[in-house]
């Protein structure tokens, strides 16, 4: 975790599923209860993820709202966030970079074009 301009950036490392999302979801509470402006989920070195965690995003969503971004998911979790959903709710960006730099936050799908970057 790290502050990286007006953001605070998630780097989620190993597969995330009902045994190891625990972590992510306290820090994203935290950013809601703190204010935090953005929080980035850098999502480029988790190969996994589950339902417990497409649900724990939902959960921040609903919380943060566009303030919370996903950067860099693998092809298996984009395909998991395009079979439930999750990419037309959240925005998903090829980078952290790009999520820092967008602004501001529009769910993938919203407009009807293509993924963010």
């Amino acid at each position: 975790m790290r502050q990286e301009r007006d953001a605070l950036v998630v780097a989620v490392t190993g597969p995330l599923d009902l045994d190891s999302v625990a972590p992510l979801e306290e820090i994203l509470r935290k950013a809601d209860e703190d204010g935090v402006a953005r929080v980035v989920v850098d999502l480029s070195a988790a190969p996994f993820a589950d339902s417990t965690t497409v649900n724990v995003l939902l959960q921040a969503h609903s919380a943060l709202g566009p303030a919370l971004r996903l950067a860099a998911p693998s092809a298996a979790l984009e395909r998991l966030f395009t079979l439930t959903g999750l990419d037309t709710v959240l925005p998903l960006y090829d980078s952290v970079t790009k999520a820092l730099d967008a602004e501001p936050a529009a769910p993938l799908g919203a407009d009807g074009g293509d993924r963010e970057g």
